[in-house]
């Protein structure tokens, strides 16, 4: 299976540094490409997106109204062996247990892709960089954007008012403690579900069933009301399909047409990552004996 990528990692720099940047700019050249006229989808209808708005928007406020404050006294109440299994689960949903790996795989391998590899070999490194960087932006950006808005916005977290008050806010406070609305593990656990699902369908179940429990993690330790969770949800997944949408129409991990839904490419066979690897491997032990100082003369 041939990767259809329009890309490659350049080969020849001198020095580590001058891979990773040389490597680093191509790439992000790369995403900045401008929209392909071919490969223009066709964006849902403005009334579609106020409706559905205004539908989300009600049903966040009805879970304030109706839900919220009942939910924590509720959850005050359970077991300590339940809220203590729920402080272990709730720790799985920062998004460095995914952006760390990403940003230090897709490091190395601007450091390490420079040796002349064969073009199949370029075509597959460039695929999965592709992909990770669509994994990273769609997880990461979201997250940041709501980072900030959430300490804007200024809602007290559950333990602020005992849970007995979902409308207490001090807005543009700028403290941890009143920084509840929307939460940011439900936004990083639902975008890392939807970017990592769009990218392989078969993982939805595992990353969907994940991403619930994140959200049901964050109430039951009281740091958030379900509309906080609510909330971070839509907010994680809308993040994660506009850069999926953005990816997509520049042909870039994702196909997408006028007539077709967006669907990922295919990516590397495990054969060809293992041709790769060895590649790579062979390449830099290469490097290492010539760059290597020789003993014993003078």
């Amino acid at each position: 299976m041939i990767i259809n990528e329009p890309v490659k990692f350049r080969a020849g720099a001198a020095t580590l540094i001058d891979r990773f940047r040389t490597n680093a700019a191509d790439y992000f050249a790369l995403l900045a490409r401008r929209r392909s006229a071919g490969r223009m989808f066709r964006a849902t209808a403005p009334v579609r997106l106020v409706l559905s708005a205004i539908v989300l928007a009600l049903l966040i406020l009805m879970t304030m109204m109706e839900v919220d404050a009942w939910s924590i006294s509720v959850v005050v109440r359970l077991p300590l062996w339940l809220t203590e299994l729920f402080n272990h689960i709730t720790d799985l949903g920062s998004s460095a247990w995914f952006l760390l790996p990403i940003a230090l795989t897709l490091a190395l391998m601007a450091s390490l892709a420079s040796p002349p590899l064969s073009l199949m070999s370029q075509r597959v490194l460039a695929a999965i960089a592709v992909r990770l960087g669509f994994l990273f932006s769609a997880i990461a950006l979201p997250g940041l954007v709501f980072t900030i808005v959430k300490r804007l916005i200024g809602r007290a977290r559950p333990l602020v008012g005992a849970g007995s008050d979902p409308f207490l806010y001090l807005p543009l406070g700028w403290k941890v403690e009143y920084a509840s609305f929307p939460s940011g593990h439900a936004t990083d656990a639902f975008a890392a579900a939807t970017a990592i699902g769009a990218l392989w369908p078969r993982a939805r179940p595992l990353m969907w069933t994940y991403a619930v429990l994140i959200a049901v993690s964050r109430v039951m330790v009281t740091a958030h009301f379900p509309s906080d969770v609510l909330a971070g949800a839509i907010a994680g997944t809308v993040g994660a399909l506009l850069m999926r949408g953005w990816f997509a129409s520049r042909r870039l991990a994702f196909t997408a047409s006028p007539d077709h839904p967006i669907t990922p490419m295919p990516g590397p066979s495990f054969a060809r990552l293992k041709r790769v690897v060895r590649e790579l491997i062979a390449a830099t032990a290469s490097r290492t004996i010539r760059t290597a100082p020789l003993k014993g003369r003078g």
